[in-house]
């Protein structure tokens, strides 16, 4: 029983501090690269919209979101799941609709304009 005690204890530790030393990685990558301050608020809610509500991001947004880098998109998605607020959300969900938004914007900025 005694085991079983410290096994539980051992798991809660793990996970605890796994946890923590994920969300002093993502903070470290937002600070190192500046990520907080290469998008603009607007940018900032379309995005944010589009991968934890339900809408769409703007071509303009997601040349911003693509000029961002996937580092810092997919640090700002995992640091923004780390919040009590969002503890409801699926993150799977929420990674595979990140993913999603990261594919669609990065497809609209790599294909050529059609000619007029």
């Amino acid at each position: 029983m005694a085991s079983l005690n410290v096994y539980s204890t051992l798991v809660v530790l793990f996970l605890t501090c796994g946890a923590a030393m994920a969300t002093k990685e993502n903070d470290q990558i937002i600070k190192e690269n500046h990520c907080e301050t290469k998008l603009g608020l607007p940018c900032v809610l379309e995005a944010f919209t589009s991968i934890f509500e339900i809408g769409s991001i703007s071509n303009k947004c997601c040349g911003e979101l693509v000029g961002l880098g996937k580092v810092c998109h997919s640090a700002l998605v995992k640091r923004t799941l780390e919040n009590p607020l969002f503890k409801d959300l699926t993150p799977a969900t929420i990674i595979a609709k990140s993913i999603q938004t990261w594919n669609n914007c990065l497809a609209l900025i790599d294909s050529p304009s059609p000619s007029a």
